[in-house]
């Protein structure tokens, strides 16, 4: 199986790293300047869970160069998306599925106009990682997830090659038959926790000592739900209550990537993921109030580069 590798930041240099690690073909597919950090670096990885070191790695600058691709996985932030849609093309015209990981649902549908639903698989992934001044992966934290499936029939036996892959790889890879229901669960904790967090501008353990601000995330967490019902996934009781007892147990200083990205005065995901879910929830005609206050609370910050 080839792989490619739409960008190699943190996530996809992991996970792509972790895949060449189990035996699959896997390239690189970056801009000029990323091309030059791996030629000169290579490419690494720092983890609890064991570090892997190499030299010399496929990439390429130009996807007309890159040769019979089965897979790409995407996962660059929600406003880039727009910006590989060109490379995408020539890849899916070379006969490759997609797997996105970006958080939210709208870059499904997106994807799914632009390419056909044959051809977009989905996915997400849980993982905390970073690039240091080399460009190397450094992982922290147990947990390195990347869970897929497919959208229709036609993709059940890439699924089912990527699974064994993911299988022998070091990482918690999953072939899910209901990828729709998992997507919307992460998309409803998401949601809620980067919401909060910086809206507040705020790690969890401060927002957990004021119960009044807490609540605003849990009616987060609930309109969420509601949403994914309108489009036919009924997330549970259980999964709000477990979305609530992963904020109530993380460190003090956890925070959300949306909150850190405030920090360092980059761009954020806003509008893709609490304007998308504003968007759904249009279409359904539901109102989302708290959702529209975090959005409202948050967009002043959404671009200050």
């Amino acid at each position: 199986m080839h792989i490619v590798v739409l960008g190699a930041g943190a996530l996809g240099g992991y996970f792509g790293l972790r895949f060449q690690e189990a035996g699959a073909k896997v390239t690189f597919l970056v801009r000029q300047k990323r091309a030059e950090q791996l030629q000169k670096h290579g490419l690494a990885i720092r983890s609890p869970h064991g570090d892997v070191l190499r030299e010399k790695i496929n990439w390429e600058t130009n996807p007309a160069d890159v040769e019979n691709p089965d897979v790409v996985l995407v996962s660059v932030k929600g406003y880039h998306l727009n910006g590989t849609l060109e490379q995408l093309h020539t890849l899916v015209n070379k006969g490759a599925y997609v797997l996105p990981v970006l958080n939210g649902i709208e870059h499904i549908h997106i994807l799914q106009q632009e390419f056909g639903k044959e051809k977009i698989i989905g996915g997400l992934a849980f993982i905390i990682a970073t690039l240091n001044n080399q460009g190397h992966v450094v992982h922290t934290g147990a947990f390195h997830e990347l869970i897929f499936g497919p959208l229709c029939t036609e993709q059940e036996k890439v699924t089912s090659e990527l699974e064994s892959f993911s299988n022998k790889a070091v990482m918690k890879g999953e072939r899910t038959a209901n990828i729709m229901y998992e997507l919307w669960k992460k998309y409803m904790f998401i949601n809620a926790f980067s919401g909060i967090t910086t809206a507040v501008q705020l790690p969890i353990g401060e927002i957990r000592k004021h119960k009044e601000t807490f609540q605003i995330a849990i009616h987060l967490l609930q309109e969420m739900r509601e949403l994914a019902g309108k489009y036919d996934v009924n997330l549970t009781d259980k999964d709000v209550t477990e979305a609530i007892t992963k904020m109530e147990q993380f460190d003090a200083q956890a925070t959300s990537s949306m909150h850190q990205d405030l920090r360092k005065g980059l761009p954020l995901e806003l509008d893709h993921l609490h304007g998308g879910a504003i968007r759904l929830a249009k279409a359904q005609q539901l109102e989302l109030i708290y959702t529209k206050i975090m959005y409202g609370i948050i967009k002043p910050f959404e671009n200050r580069t």
